[in-house]
């Protein structure tokens, strides 16, 4: 009773269903407190099984947004499949408007495979990876850059899986309509959602949708219309249910990110001004900004430079920043004849 996570949804019946995922853990004022997860289920009969998850930073707010709109405008009879909704998956993380839970202060994003006796943070990644995961076919991470990043709007797959699942992906995230994409290089026992999914044997797509701790009517309609057209890829539905929506301006440009040598980071307290936007085109050697010194103001700021030809593809967003903070990230353009034949 004290530990684990508990539910009571039916994957069996065809209904329209809401509900939590509860997990015990006591706090000063509650000693049976239990963190409530909202969780949406839709389903009619057999068909494409879809997991659509946001909240898994809590300042990402693309996704949280749109799923909740995607609960409230679906009825059974809309659907062939089921559609399970996940609009807050770290809900401490949400709530505080944080990238962690203030509760155990995780990340649920590199908390995979999870721990069952753990805090709460790592109870639901293990029920993620063990339990959820597995009962779909395909898994949909809506992420952003959160507070502190601006972020290019993308779609994401990780390099994970079989040479037909991972085809099968490549063609589902370019199907998003994004006008960017990248395949991340982050290996078969990497903590985050994407790998979870691999090893769970379910299809991972996910994306960065937009930055800065906000939403913009850009983002909203890039998010809603990578929802409704991944719906309309698996067969869910018939018919946009969050559209309309501008048309595919060009085909998705693909991007790989495979070495942290990609990015630029400070390596001492600074104050960041950048040079470019992100979306820039850049030529290694090229200008990534300034790093100027506030306690020795005498003294020439340093002149950053990127570290490889691409497109910057996030940028931080706070001008003050400390060791270890990534300033600036290059994703180099992707040959498909790097990919395997699909």
């Amino acid at each position: 009773m004290h530990t684990g996570l508990f539910h009571d949804i039916d994957f069996e019946k065809d209904q329209k269903w809401s509900g939590h995922l509860g997990i015990p853990f006591s706090i000063d004022r509650s000693p049976y407190y239990q963190l409530k997860i909202p969780i949406f289920r839709i389903k009619n009969g057999a068909g494409p099984k879809l997991l659509l998850m946001a909240g898994n930073h809590g300042d990402e707010y693309e996704g949280e947004i749109t799923l909740t709109r995607l609960y409230r405008r679906l009825d059974v009879k809309d659907i062939k499949g089921e559609i399970t909704i996940l609009p807050f998956a770290n809900f401490p993380a949400v709530m505080a408007a944080r990238r962690r839970s203030p509760l155990d202060e995780g990340n649920l994003n590199r908390a995979f495979p999870g721990d069952e006796a753990g805090t709460p943070t790592f109870r639901l990644a293990h029920f993620l990876e063990h339990a959820l995961f597995p009962r779909h076919d395909v898994v949909f991470d809506i992420h952003s850059g959160g507070t502190s990043m601006a972020h290019v709007p993308c779609a994401l797959i990780e390099r994970q899986g079989p040479p037909e699942m991972f085809g099968h992906a490549l063609r589902l995230m370019e199907g998003l309509g994004m006008p960017f994409a990248f395949v991340a290089e982050n290996g078969a026992t990497a903590p985050t959602s994407m790998a979870a999914a691999a090893r769970a044997g379910a299809i991972g797509l996910s994306g960065e949708f937009g930055g800065g701790g906000t939403v913009t009517p850009q983002t909203m309609a890039f998010t809603a219309r990578a929802v409704d057209r991944l719906l309309l890829a698996l067969g869910l539905v018939q018919a946009p249910v969050l559209g309309p929506h501008a048309p595919v301006e060009r085909a998705t440009e693909l991007l790989a990110l495979q070495s942290h040598a990609q990015a630029v980071f400070a390596t001492r307290r600074g104050w960041f001004e950048p040079a470019v936007t992100v979306g820039a085109r850049v030529k290694a050697g090229d200008i990534a900004g300034w790093y100027h010194d506030f306690e020795r103001p005498e003294l020439a700021e340093e002149v950053l430079r990127f570290p490889a030809d691409g497109i910057v593809i996030s940028q931080r967003l706070h001008t003050d920043s400390q060791s270890g903070d990534c300033l600036v990230q290059v994703g180099r353009a992707l040959s498909r004849d790097e990919l395997p034949a699909r």
